[in-house]
């Protein structure tokens, strides 16, 4: 299976902070493929360097072959990304952000037109897509980011925290989305702290903790090296990462 993404040896050091220590990882495309782990655990900072944003101390990044620092232009021309927290462009209304986005991505004026009409009416934002983006509320501003990363057909889709905010049939929209994308070849690396949405939908996924790959495979596989085949995924992402003594912390507080 040809490979989405490639990261081989890659640190990340942010002064004496080490984000990322020395993380390999392969993923397939056509896949959805989730990045779990607790808050600092540097799944922000990876997704950032896939797409140039970021610049690792060392080691090596390559997305659908490109490497996204010698040429991040190529790179974000068949990537959409949606950050954990969406920086839009306030001082413009939903369809003139999205008319913006999809001519940077040189989409075609009839295409553009009917997708930004179609994302809309699905996301229930029609009706409200010519008021000012400052006046949308966290949920709307969500829905805007998620359909300016979709509005260009991206091969590669990186999603931090995508479903923040949504309401349910929006997030239901959404995943949906994304299990129909990968059949068309499409693959999505997504973030998430719902460790529900990610044994929904993940093919398979990787377990960062400080910044190191503590286990990665099919969510069967991951249950199985925990020496837990019948648990949850929050099970053995709680077992993995040292953080399973919830029962005694909540004891402890109730007293």
């Amino acid at each position: 299976m040809p490979k989405a993404v490639e990261i081989t040896s890659i640190t990340k050091d942010f002064g004496s902070v080490r984000a990322l220590d020395g993380l390999d990882l392969s993923i397939e495309e056509g896949q959805i493929y989730g990045l779990l782990g607790p808050n600092g655990s540097g799944k922000s900072t990876l997704m950032k360097i896939m797409i140039g944003l970021v610049r690792p101390t060392s080691g090596s990044v390559r997305v659908c072959g490109e490497d996204p620092q010698a040429n991040p232009v190529a790179v974000r021309r068949i990537v959409g990304y949606v950050p954990e927290t969406p920086r839009l462009y306030d001082f413009l209304t939903a369809r003139e952000y999205l008319d913006f986005v999809a001519d940077l991505y040189s989409v075609p004026f009839e295409e553009k037109k009917a997708r930004i009409a179609q994302f809309l009416e699905a996301f229930e934002l029609k009706g409200r897509e010519d008021e000012m983006i400052s006046g949308y509320s966290q949920g709307m501003r969500q829905k805007v980011a998620i359909i300016g990363a979709l509005i260009h057909k991206p091969k590669i889709l990186i999603m931090d925290e995508p479903l923040n905010g949504l309401d349910p049939r929006s997030a239901k929209i959404a995943k949906d989305l994304l299990q129909e994308l990968t059949g068309e070849g499409v693959t999505t690396i997504f973030s998430t702290h719902v460790l529900e949405i990610a044994q929904a939908i993940c093919r398979r996924a990787a377990i960062l903790y400080k910044g190191a790959l503590l286990s990665e495979g099919n969510i069967d596989d991951l249950k199985r090296l925990a020496g837990m085949p019948g648990s949850s995924l929050e099970d053995v992402f709680l077992r993995l990462t040292g953080t399973d003594d919830v029962r005694a912390v909540v004891e402890e507080l109730a007293k």
